[in-house]
């Protein structure tokens, strides 16, 4: 594991030629702040180029996958512009990360997926979720555009009158209904989240890899030129609303407990 030896908040696991990337900040629901987002930033390059691996999973440790952004981190990029200008860099580095991807990758959704928590599952190959849990993008709640892979990921799964409705209101789904509409390829009982995961897995690894690999490849270059097209103008519009009044008013509201009055400041 030499190659992952200096991450803060990803743990790793193997399983033959099967690698489990784990965020692993159980504390604050496994929620991104600036070193989770340094960290994903750069996982999926080094699990690109690990030479002991041909599968990757993706999940959470305990009841969480990835909450979203936390809250003292979102007032920390209010504050702080640079700071906020630093992560966008970071944030195309996670999107362009798992698009290159060559190796298959099979999320397990064990919890929450919201905002960039829900990007990181999309923009996976498989998504297998716990039948109990929410998946959303709620960034339009938070006053900010949805600007780290939502605007891309979802039209291509679910079709733009879909994606329009759930990104524009921020709606969270839960496992069921996103499975239903073919957000996610799988909700499945608790019980029965790793055994599916680890049957998936299995099957990939004793598959022809490059045959697999190349084709994931080739379906992934329309997403990338996607990507590439779209994400510098959502990643420039999410900065603007950072330092907009209704996004201040957004982080008040959440750590206040109430409904915020936005004002289209």
């Amino acid at each position: 594991m030499e190659r992952f030896k200096d991450y803060k908040t990803l743990a790793f696991e193997r399983r033959g030629r099967i690698l489990t990337i784990v965020i692993n900040q159980p504390d604050k629901r496994n929620a991104v702040d600036d070193d989770l987002h340094h960290d994903l930033s750069r996982v999926f390059y080094d699990a690109h180029d690990d030479p002991d691996s041909d599968i990757i999973v993706l999940t959470g440790t305990g009841r969480w996958f990835c909450a979203g952004g936390d809250m003292g981190w979102f007032q920390e990029c209010i504050d702080d512009p640079a700071k906020w200008r630093r992560n966008v860099t970071a944030a195309k580095r996670i999107i362009s990360g798992l698009l290159e991807l060559e190796k298959p990758i099979i999320c397990r959704v064990n919890g929450a997926a919201a905002g960039l928590g829900a990007s990181l599952a999309l923009l996976s190959d498989i998504i297998v979720a716990d039948e109990n849990v929410v998946i959303g993008d709620p960034h339009v709640k938070m006053g900010l555009v949805a600007g780290d892979g939502g605007a891309v990921i979802w039209p291509q799964l679910i079709g733009f009158a879909r994606a329009k409705e759930l990104l524009l209101t921020g709606r969270m789904l839960k496992a069921g209904e996103a499975a239903a509409m073919g957000l996610i390829n799988y909700a499945v009982p608790t019980d029965e989240l790793d055994g599916k995961v680890n049957t998936l897995a299995d099957e990939l690894a004793s598959g022809a890899t490059w045959a697999i690999r190349w084709t994931k490849t080739v379906m992934n270059l329309e997403l990338q030129r996607l990507s590439t097209l779209m994400t510098d103008a959502a990643l420039g519009y999410e900065t603007v609303t950072n330092e907009m009044a209704d996004h201040q008013e957004a982080v008040n509201a959440f750590r206040e407990k109430r409904k915020p009055q936005f004002t289209g400041r």
